[in-house]
């Protein structure tokens, strides 16, 4: 599928840029793998695939403990969309086949 494959991603939020890393398997229109950042890692769950249009939550704890989701779409080697954090609002992300 067009999402599978390692992702390094970075999220334009309000504290600053943040990097992270993705890895991504789609089965069907099941999405699952690992987002990592700054030393944690989380499993990604919730997440759905549709051609190149995927969705996804994923748990932190540093800076906050937060729920994160995530839309976007792949694009060839690109990924990029939108980061929501409930009631904290959203933010876009980009990045790249690793």
């Amino acid at each position: 599928m067009a999402v599978d494959g390692n992702w390094k991603i970075t999220l334009s939020t309000p504290l600053g840029d943040r990097d992270a890393t993705l890895n991504l398997k789609a089965d069907g229109n099941t999405l699952t793998g690992k987002q990592a950042a700054d030393g944690d890692e989380a499993d990604i769950v919730d997440g759905t695939v549709n051609g190149n249009d995927l969705s996804w939550k994923a748990s932190i704890t540093n800076p906050m403990p937060l729920t994160l989701a995530f839309t976007g779409k792949v694009d060839g080697d690109s990924i990029a969309g939108d980061v929501s954090i409930g009631p904290m609002g959203s933010f876009p992300f980009k990045g790249a086949r690793a």
